[in-house]
Protein backbone atom coordinates (compact mmCIF):
# COMPACT_ATOMS: atom_id res chain seq x y z
CA UNK A 1 0.00 0.00 0.00
CA UNK A 2 1.78 3.43 -0.94
CA UNK A 3 0.62 6.71 -0.10
CA UNK A 4 -0.86 7.49 -3.83
CA UNK A 5 -3.39 4.69 -3.41
CA UNK A 6 -5.50 6.02 -0.83
CA UNK A 7 -8.11 8.71 -0.90
CA UNK A 8 -7.63 11.89 -0.72
CA UNK A 9 -5.44 12.77 2.83
CA UNK A 10 -2.78 14.68 1.81
CA UNK A 11 -2.79 16.87 5.20
CA UNK A 12 -2.16 13.55 6.68
CA UNK A 13 0.00 12.14 4.24
CA UNK A 14 2.30 15.00 4.36
CA UNK A 15 2.50 15.35 8.25
CA UNK A 16 3.42 11.70 8.63
CA UNK A 17 6.36 12.15 5.99
CA UNK A 18 7.01 15.44 7.99
CA UNK A 19 7.28 13.46 11.05
CA UNK A 20 10.11 10.72 10.05
CA UNK A 21 12.15 13.24 7.72
CA UNK A 22 12.16 16.17 10.90
CA UNK A 23 12.47 13.20 13.77
CA UNK A 24 9.21 13.60 15.40
CA UNK A 25 8.36 10.26 15.20
CA UNK A 26 7.21 8.35 18.75
CA UNK A 27 7.46 4.75 19.05
CA UNK A 28 3.29 4.47 19.70
CA UNK A 29 1.02 6.04 17.59
CA UNK A 30 -2.73 6.39 17.31
CA UNK A 31 -4.14 6.64 13.93
CA UNK A 32 -8.13 7.85 15.18
CA UNK A 33 -9.72 8.16 12.59
CA UNK A 34 -13.64 7.11 11.86
CA UNK A 35 -15.07 4.75 9.42
CA UNK A 36 -14.29 5.37 5.65
CA UNK A 37 -11.41 7.62 6.82
CA UNK A 38 -8.87 5.33 5.63
CA UNK A 39 -7.02 5.35 8.44
CA UNK A 40 -5.65 1.54 8.39
CA UNK A 41 -4.38 2.17 5.09
CA UNK A 42 -2.68 5.33 5.91
CA UNK A 43 -1.11 3.26 8.42
CA UNK A 44 0.14 0.31 5.99
CA UNK A 45 1.38 2.84 3.93
CA UNK A 46 3.31 4.53 6.18
CA UNK A 47 4.97 0.93 7.47
CA UNK A 48 5.82 0.40 3.95
CA UNK A 49 6.81 3.84 3.55
CA UNK A 50 9.56 3.11 6.72
CA UNK A 51 10.58 -0.30 5.04
CA UNK A 52 11.34 0.36 1.31
CA UNK A 53 15.01 -0.30 0.82
CA UNK A 54 14.87 2.66 -2.49
CA UNK A 55 13.68 5.34 0.10
CA UNK A 56 15.40 4.83 3.50
CA UNK A 57 18.62 2.48 2.31
CA UNK A 58 20.84 2.49 5.19
CA UNK A 59 19.96 5.68 6.28
CA UNK A 60 17.62 4.49 8.87
CA UNK A 61 19.33 5.05 12.48
CA UNK A 62 17.60 3.56 15.81
CA UNK A 63 15.33 5.04 17.83
CA UNK A 64 16.03 7.27 20.44
CA UNK A 65 14.50 10.02 22.87
CA UNK A 66 14.96 12.49 20.08
CA UNK A 67 13.35 10.59 17.16
CA UNK A 68 13.22 7.54 14.45
CA UNK A 69 16.09 10.06 12.53
CA UNK A 70 18.22 11.02 15.32
CA UNK A 71 21.04 10.02 13.82
CA UNK A 72 20.41 10.83 10.32
CA UNK A 73 22.96 13.07 8.37
CA UNK A 74 22.37 15.51 6.32
CA UNK A 75 23.17 14.23 2.98
CA UNK A 76 20.18 11.82 4.13
CA UNK A 77 17.86 14.26 4.94
CA UNK A 78 18.32 16.02 1.80
CA UNK A 79 18.14 12.87 -0.45
CA UNK A 80 14.89 12.31 1.51
CA UNK A 81 13.90 15.94 1.14
CA UNK A 82 11.35 14.85 -2.53
CA UNK A 83 10.61 11.47 -1.60
CA UNK A 84 6.87 11.41 -0.42
CA UNK A 85 6.19 7.77 -1.13
CA UNK A 86 7.57 4.38 -0.98
CA UNK A 87 8.73 2.85 -4.53
CA UNK A 88 6.39 0.42 -4.72
CA UNK A 89 8.88 -2.08 -6.41
CA UNK A 90 11.58 -2.69 -4.13
CA UNK A 91 11.51 -6.20 -1.88
CA UNK A 92 10.41 -4.62 1.14
CA UNK A 93 7.65 -3.07 -0.78
CA UNK A 94 6.40 -5.97 -2.40
CA UNK A 95 6.12 -8.03 0.65
CA UNK A 96 4.30 -5.11 2.62
CA UNK A 97 1.82 -4.57 -0.19
CA UNK A 98 0.88 -8.25 0.40
CA UNK A 99 1.14 -7.97 4.42
CA UNK A 100 3.55 -10.82 4.48
CA UNK A 101 7.04 -8.64 5.30
CA UNK A 102 8.19 -10.65 8.65
CA UNK A 103 8.41 -7.51 10.19
CA UNK A 104 5.30 -5.68 10.02
CA UNK A 105 2.72 -7.50 12.59
CA UNK A 106 -0.68 -6.73 12.43
CA UNK A 107 -3.54 -7.63 15.26
CA UNK A 108 -7.87 -7.69 15.24
CA UNK A 109 -10.22 -8.59 16.57
CA UNK A 110 -11.39 -12.53 15.65
CA UNK A 111 -13.88 -15.06 17.11
CA UNK A 112 -13.27 -18.65 19.03
CA UNK A 113 -14.36 -20.90 16.22
CA UNK A 114 -15.49 -23.37 18.41
CA UNK A 115 -15.25 -23.86 22.45
CA UNK A 116 -12.57 -24.20 23.99
CA UNK A 117 -10.38 -21.95 21.26
CA UNK A 118 -7.80 -20.06 22.18
CA UNK A 119 -8.02 -17.56 19.04
CA UNK A 120 -5.22 -15.26 18.05
CA UNK A 121 -5.25 -13.25 14.98
CA UNK A 122 -2.27 -15.48 13.32
CA UNK A 123 -5.00 -17.88 13.05
CA UNK A 124 -6.86 -15.90 10.70
CA UNK A 125 -3.76 -14.06 8.65
CA UNK A 126 -4.81 -16.00 5.50
CA UNK A 127 -8.45 -14.05 5.78
CA UNK A 128 -7.04 -11.06 6.98
CA UNK A 129 -5.20 -11.07 3.82
CA UNK A 130 -8.06 -11.44 1.29
CA UNK A 131 -9.88 -8.98 3.40
CA UNK A 132 -7.64 -6.23 3.35
CA UNK A 133 -6.83 -6.52 -0.40
CA UNK A 134 -10.36 -6.60 -1.59
CA UNK A 135 -11.67 -4.27 1.28
CA UNK A 136 -9.31 -1.67 1.87
CA UNK A 137 -12.23 0.80 3.29
CA UNK A 138 -14.09 -2.55 4.94
CA UNK A 139 -15.51 -1.80 8.32
CA UNK A 140 -15.35 -4.13 11.36
CA UNK A 141 -18.91 -5.67 10.89
CA UNK A 142 -17.56 -6.10 7.23
CA UNK A 143 -14.47 -8.17 8.60
CA UNK A 144 -16.54 -10.01 11.04
CA UNK A 145 -18.74 -11.64 9.39
CA UNK A 146 -15.91 -12.21 6.58
CA UNK A 147 -14.89 -15.45 9.04
CA UNK A 148 -18.32 -15.99 9.79
CA UNK A 149 -18.73 -14.51 13.23
CA UNK A 150 -22.54 -13.68 12.43
CA UNK A 151 -24.15 -12.79 16.29
CA UNK A 152 -20.44 -13.12 18.03
CA UNK A 153 -18.76 -10.49 19.36
CA UNK A 154 -15.29 -9.93 17.84
CA UNK A 155 -12.31 -9.37 20.83
CA UNK A 156 -8.53 -8.71 20.76
CA UNK A 157 -8.14 -11.21 23.49
CA UNK A 158 -5.32 -11.94 26.13
CA UNK A 159 -3.57 -15.08 24.11
CA UNK A 160 -3.00 -12.73 21.38
CA UNK A 161 -1.36 -9.89 24.47
CA UNK A 162 0.83 -13.04 24.84
CA UNK A 163 1.18 -13.53 21.61
CA UNK A 164 2.10 -9.93 20.69
CA UNK A 165 4.72 -9.93 23.22
CA UNK A 166 6.50 -13.03 22.33
CA UNK A 167 6.74 -11.14 18.73
CA UNK A 168 8.17 -8.19 19.29
CA UNK A 169 10.45 -10.00 21.51
CA UNK A 170 11.95 -11.35 18.49
CA UNK A 171 14.86 -9.26 16.52
CA UNK A 172 13.68 -7.76 12.65
CA UNK A 173 14.24 -10.36 10.39
CA UNK A 174 14.76 -8.09 7.35
CA UNK A 175 14.20 -4.10 8.09
CA UNK A 176 15.80 -2.23 10.84
CA UNK A 177 12.79 -1.97 12.54
CA UNK A 178 9.61 -4.20 13.65
CA UNK A 179 6.10 -2.91 13.46
CA UNK A 180 3.04 -3.92 15.38
CA UNK A 181 -0.46 -2.76 13.76
CA UNK A 182 -3.53 -3.19 16.13
CA UNK A 183 -6.85 -1.98 14.09
CA UNK A 184 -9.84 -1.75 16.54
CA UNK A 185 -8.02 -1.33 19.78
CA UNK A 186 -11.65 -0.36 21.24
CA UNK A 187 -12.11 -3.83 21.09
CA UNK A 188 -8.90 -4.71 23.68
CA UNK A 189 -10.41 -5.19 27.22
CA UNK A 190 -8.65 -5.11 30.84
CA UNK A 191 -6.17 -7.95 29.05
CA UNK A 192 -4.56 -5.34 27.38
CA UNK A 193 -2.85 -3.61 30.64
CA UNK A 194 -0.84 -6.64 29.85
CA UNK A 195 0.92 -4.85 26.70
CA UNK A 196 1.52 -1.66 28.50
CA UNK A 197 5.48 -2.59 29.75
CA UNK A 198 5.72 -3.48 26.55
CA UNK A 199 4.91 -0.14 24.97
CA UNK A 200 6.24 1.68 27.68
CA UNK A 201 9.52 0.01 27.42
CA UNK A 202 9.43 -1.79 24.17
CA UNK A 203 12.16 -3.67 22.89
CA UNK A 204 15.32 -1.76 20.49
CA UNK A 205 13.50 -0.31 16.95
CA UNK A 206 9.94 -1.32 17.69
CA UNK A 207 7.35 0.84 16.88
CA UNK A 208 3.30 0.40 17.58
CA UNK A 209 0.77 2.08 15.60
CA UNK A 210 -3.19 1.65 17.10
CA UNK A 211 -5.54 2.12 14.55
CA UNK A 212 -8.71 3.11 16.15
CA UNK A 213 -12.55 4.83 15.35
CA UNK A 214 -13.32 6.04 18.91
CA UNK A 215 -10.42 7.07 21.56
CA UNK A 216 -13.62 6.89 24.18
CA UNK A 217 -13.12 3.37 24.15
CA UNK A 218 -9.55 2.78 24.34
CA UNK A 219 -7.96 2.04 27.76
CA UNK A 220 -6.52 5.38 29.04
CA UNK A 221 -3.23 4.37 30.16
CA UNK A 222 -2.90 3.21 26.42
CA UNK A 223 -4.15 6.26 24.99
CA UNK A 224 -1.65 8.15 27.29
CA UNK A 225 1.24 6.33 26.35
CA UNK A 226 0.67 7.20 21.85
CA UNK A 227 1.26 10.05 20.25
CA UNK A 228 -2.03 11.17 18.28
CA UNK A 229 -2.72 11.41 14.88
CA UNK A 230 -6.37 12.54 13.97
CA UNK A 231 -7.72 11.85 10.47
CA UNK A 232 -10.34 13.92 9.44
CA UNK A 233 -13.61 12.61 7.38
CA UNK A 234 -12.62 12.41 3.29
CA UNK A 235 -13.70 15.60 1.37
CA UNK A 236 -16.31 15.10 -0.44
CA UNK A 237 -14.75 15.77 -3.85
CA UNK A 238 -12.40 13.31 -2.93
CA UNK A 239 -15.11 10.67 -2.76
CA UNK A 240 -16.91 11.54 -5.82
CA UNK A 241 -13.16 11.18 -7.64
CA UNK A 242 -12.51 8.22 -6.30
CA UNK A 243 -16.34 6.86 -7.43
CA UNK A 244 -15.83 8.03 -10.67
CA UNK A 245 -12.30 7.00 -11.54
CA UNK A 246 -11.89 3.85 -9.55
CA UNK A 247 -15.82 2.86 -9.55
CA UNK A 248 -16.28 3.94 -13.03
CA UNK A 249 -19.52 6.21 -11.76
CA UNK A 250 -21.18 9.05 -13.55
CA UNK A 251 -20.19 12.48 -12.49
CA UNK A 252 -24.11 12.89 -11.58
CA UNK A 253 -24.12 9.61 -9.50
CA UNK A 254 -20.84 10.05 -7.56
CA UNK A 255 -21.78 13.46 -6.56
CA UNK A 256 -24.78 12.47 -5.17
CA UNK A 257 -23.56 9.24 -3.38
CA UNK A 258 -20.81 11.65 -2.09
CA UNK A 259 -23.04 13.93 -1.03
CA UNK A 260 -24.96 10.97 1.27
CA UNK A 261 -21.74 9.46 2.68
CA UNK A 262 -20.64 12.31 4.49
CA UNK A 263 -17.06 12.03 4.61
CA UNK A 264 -17.47 7.93 5.20
CA UNK A 265 -15.96 5.56 1.25
CA UNK A 266 -17.40 2.82 2.87
CA UNK A 267 -20.81 4.24 2.95
CA UNK A 268 -20.23 5.49 -0.33
CA UNK A 269 -19.36 1.77 -1.34
CA UNK A 270 -22.50 0.50 0.12
CA UNK A 271 -24.34 2.99 -1.37
CA UNK A 272 -23.05 2.60 -4.61
CA UNK A 273 -24.91 -1.18 -3.99
CA UNK A 274 -28.27 0.49 -4.47
CA UNK A 275 -29.99 2.75 -6.47
CA UNK A 276 -31.20 5.71 -4.69
CA UNK A 277 -34.46 4.89 -6.91
CA UNK A 278 -34.97 1.97 -4.98
CA UNK A 279 -34.25 3.52 -1.74
CA UNK A 280 -36.58 6.46 -3.16
CA UNK A 281 -39.40 3.54 -3.98
CA UNK A 282 -39.42 2.00 -0.59
CA UNK A 283 -39.61 5.39 0.87
CA UNK A 284 -42.47 6.11 -0.77
CA UNK A 285 -44.53 3.02 -0.25
CA UNK A 286 -43.87 3.50 3.11
CA UNK A 287 -45.24 7.08 3.24
CA UNK A 288 -48.12 6.23 1.41
CA UNK A 289 -48.78 2.87 3.60
CA UNK A 290 -49.21 5.54 6.24
CA UNK A 291 -50.60 8.44 5.25
CA UNK A 292 -52.95 6.87 2.86
CA UNK A 293 -53.20 2.78 1.88
CA UNK A 294 -53.25 2.00 5.61
CA UNK A 295 -52.57 -0.94 7.73
CA UNK A 296 -52.93 -3.36 5.18
CA UNK A 297 -49.96 -1.91 3.27
CA UNK A 298 -47.93 -0.85 6.15
CA UNK A 299 -48.63 -4.70 7.64
CA UNK A 300 -46.75 -6.13 4.01
CA UNK A 301 -44.46 -2.94 3.92
CA UNK A 302 -42.66 -4.14 7.35
CA UNK A 303 -42.37 -7.84 6.05
CA UNK A 304 -40.53 -7.08 3.29
CA UNK A 305 -38.44 -4.40 5.02
CA UNK A 306 -37.44 -6.58 8.27
CA UNK A 307 -35.78 -9.40 5.32
CA UNK A 308 -32.96 -7.26 3.90
CA UNK A 309 -30.61 -7.03 6.97
CA UNK A 310 -29.74 -4.43 8.90
CA UNK A 311 -27.43 -2.78 7.30
CA UNK A 312 -29.79 -2.48 4.89
CA UNK A 313 -31.99 -1.18 7.48
CA UNK A 314 -29.27 1.09 8.35
CA UNK A 315 -28.48 2.74 4.66
CA UNK A 316 -32.17 2.96 4.45
CA UNK A 317 -32.28 5.13 7.40
CA UNK A 318 -29.55 7.36 6.28
CA UNK A 319 -31.25 8.00 2.58
CA UNK A 320 -34.68 8.91 4.37
CA UNK A 321 -32.53 11.49 7.35
CA UNK A 322 -30.18 12.53 4.02
CA UNK A 323 -33.52 13.98 2.18
CA UNK A 324 -34.99 15.75 5.48
CA UNK A 325 -31.91 17.46 5.85
CA UNK A 326 -31.91 18.40 2.07
CA UNK A 327 -36.17 19.31 3.27
CA UNK A 328 -35.31 21.66 6.05
CA UNK A 329 -32.19 23.35 4.01
CA UNK A 330 -34.55 23.98 1.44
CA UNK A 331 -36.92 25.40 4.20
CA UNK A 332 -33.73 28.19 5.01
CA UNK A 333 -33.39 29.80 1.71
CA UNK A 334 -35.36 31.87 -0.15
CA UNK A 335 -37.81 30.82 -2.97
CA UNK A 336 -35.68 33.03 -5.41
CA UNK A 337 -32.31 30.96 -4.18
CA UNK A 338 -34.47 27.46 -4.38
CA UNK A 339 -34.99 28.90 -8.26
CA UNK A 340 -31.33 29.74 -8.83
CA UNK A 341 -30.19 26.76 -7.05
CA UNK A 342 -28.28 23.63 -9.25
CA UNK A 343 -30.36 20.99 -7.31
CA UNK A 344 -29.30 17.38 -6.94
CA UNK A 345 -32.10 14.56 -8.29
CA UNK A 346 -32.95 14.06 -4.65
CA UNK A 347 -34.15 17.57 -4.22
CA UNK A 348 -36.88 17.17 -5.82
CA UNK A 349 -38.23 14.53 -3.11
CA UNK A 350 -37.11 16.74 -0.47
CA UNK A 351 -39.43 19.97 -1.86
CA UNK A 352 -42.31 16.96 -1.53
CA UNK A 353 -40.98 16.63 2.01
CA UNK A 354 -41.59 20.43 2.68
CA UNK A 355 -45.08 19.89 1.43
CA UNK A 356 -45.34 17.14 3.80
CA UNK A 357 -44.66 18.42 7.51
CA UNK A 358 -42.69 21.33 8.89
CA UNK A 359 -38.88 22.02 10.09
CA UNK A 360 -39.99 20.40 13.48
CA UNK A 361 -41.47 17.48 12.09
CA UNK A 362 -38.63 16.58 9.91
CA UNK A 363 -36.56 17.02 13.05
CA UNK A 364 -38.81 15.22 14.96
CA UNK A 365 -38.51 12.27 12.26
CA UNK A 366 -34.75 12.09 12.01
CA UNK A 367 -33.86 12.11 15.82
CA UNK A 368 -36.70 8.99 15.69
CA UNK A 369 -34.72 7.81 12.26
CA UNK A 370 -31.30 8.31 14.36
CA UNK A 371 -32.70 6.07 17.45
CA UNK A 372 -34.00 3.47 15.27
CA UNK A 373 -30.59 3.04 13.69
CA UNK A 374 -29.20 2.55 16.94
CA UNK A 375 -31.43 -0.11 17.96
CA UNK A 376 -30.97 -1.90 14.86
CA UNK A 377 -26.93 -1.83 15.19
CA UNK A 378 -28.10 -3.31 18.67
CA UNK A 379 -29.77 -6.25 16.98
CA UNK A 380 -33.25 -5.14 17.62
CA UNK A 381 -36.18 -6.57 16.09
CA UNK A 382 -36.93 -5.25 12.83
CA UNK A 383 -40.37 -6.24 12.84
CA UNK A 384 -41.38 -4.59 16.05
CA UNK A 385 -38.72 -1.77 15.52
CA UNK A 386 -40.20 -1.19 11.82
CA UNK A 387 -43.92 -1.12 13.42
CA UNK A 388 -43.18 1.28 16.17
CA UNK A 389 -41.80 3.50 13.55
CA UNK A 390 -44.63 3.30 11.57
CA UNK A 391 -47.07 4.56 14.45
CA UNK A 392 -44.88 7.59 15.27
CA UNK A 393 -44.41 8.51 11.83
CA UNK A 394 -48.00 8.93 11.58
CA UNK A 395 -48.78 11.06 15.07
CA UNK A 396 -45.61 13.27 13.62
CA UNK A 397 -46.88 14.13 10.01
CA UNK A 398 -50.53 13.19 10.17
CA UNK A 399 -52.07 16.83 10.95
CA UNK A 400 -50.15 17.78 7.60
CA UNK A 401 -50.94 14.50 5.19
CA UNK A 402 -49.94 14.68 1.48
CA UNK A 403 -49.54 11.90 -0.42
CA UNK A 404 -46.40 11.38 -2.33
CA UNK A 405 -47.15 9.98 -5.57
CA UNK A 406 -46.35 10.83 -8.88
Amino acid sequence: MQFKDIIGQVDVKHQLIQMIQQNRLSHALLFLGKEGSGALSLARAFTQYLVCEKINGSSLKTLSDSGLFANESNEAKENNADKNDSCGVCSACIKSAKMIHPDIHYSYPVISRKSGDKPISTDFINEWRTFIDSNPYGNSYDWLQSIGAENKQGNITVHECGDINRKLSLKSFESTYKFLIMWMPELLGVQGNRLLKLIEEPPPNTVFIFVAENDQQILQTILSRTQLIKIPLLKRIDIEAALELREGIAVQKADQIARVSEGNYHEALQQLQHADNDWEILLREWLNSILKTGPVAQVKWIEDISKIGREKQKQFFKYFIHLLEDAIKLNMITSEDQERATLKTSNDFAIRLNKLCNINQQEAIIKELDSASYHIERNANAKLLFHALTIKLYHIISNNAVILVN
